[in-house]
């Protein structure tokens, strides 16, 4: 009998890297998820639960289900048909407590307004002996192609300090996603950082995902006067340069195990 395994996922910010060009550049994408979902920022989430081979990490088996079994994926050798796709809030998963192998969180949490509440319900639909394991962009220091354009946006313009996610998501740090794992009783919890290469052939490459007006950054942008916006582009060229654009976007994994 197969494993099941969910993932919650939400992240407007795919659909600001998804609007660049295609290769041969590489823009940042979803670390490593079996599911993204494309939605709205809020606490509402997409919950894809999914057939694994195994759980590998730990030793030991999971325990038999007691409370109530996971939705049932259909009988098919198509992987994308036997996923379920539910919607429902993060601090409150529609799911019967102990009945995941695996529950991963991509790109999610810190769109949550209590991480933690979300962090818990995780770990309640874990089957004792699961692994529950999430990843965040690493908005402070990793995320250069970010970083660069709140930095140059706040010197123009004070008021957007606020509006960096470097500041305005606090679990997005190795530090706080491994207090929040052992908050919610796991065990064995580590963090990880995760890089990723992200080369622009031309500054234009680079600016191209901005304009789209998905994510915080060209929201800011696209809210802005002209002349700011054209600014902010100057700022950005001078500082990187009209030619190949070599950076790297950072992301934080944490995981834990449920006690048995």
């Amino acid at each position: 009998m197969p494993h099941a395994g969910v993932v919650v996922g939400l992240d407007p910010s795919l659909r600001f890297l998804r609007a660049r060009p295609p290769a041969p550049s590489t823009a940042p994408t979803a670390p490593a998820s079996r599911a993204a979902a494309d939605a709205t920022p809020g606490p509402q989430v997409a919950a894809d639960t999914v057939p694994v081979p195994s759980v590998t990490d730990d030793p030991a088996p999971a325990a038999p289900v007691t409370d109530g079994p996971a939705p049932a994926p259909p009988a098919t050798d198509d992987p994308a048909a036997r996923v379920n796709r539910v919607a429902g809030d993060a601090a409150a998963l529609p799911f019967a407590d102990r009945v995941f192998d695996a529950v991963v969180s991509g790109l999610a949490l810190n769109f949550v307004p209590r991480p933690e509440a979300a962090v818990a319900e995780f770990a309640r639909v874990a089957r004792p002996g699961a692994v529950v394991a999430a990843y965040v962009w690493d908005y402070a220091e990793g995320m250069q192609m970010i970083r660069h354009f709140w930095d140059v946006a706040a010197d123009l313009d004070p008021a957007a300090e606020a509006l960096d996610e470097g500041r305005r998501f606090p679990i997005c740090h190795a530090p706080a996603l491994a207090e929040a794992w052992m908050a919610a009783g796991l065990r064995r919890v580590t963090t990880t950082k995760i890089e990723i290469p992200t080369v622009f052939r031309s500054f234009d490459d680079f600016w191209h995902p901005f304009l789209g007006g998905q994510g915080p950054a060209p929201a800011y942008l696209a809210a802005q006067p002209p002349d700011r916006r054209e600014a902010i582009r100057q700022a950005l060229a001078t500082r990187l340069g009209p030619n190949v654009i070599a950076l790297t976007a950072g992301a934080w994994a944490v995981r834990g195990f449920k006690d048995i």
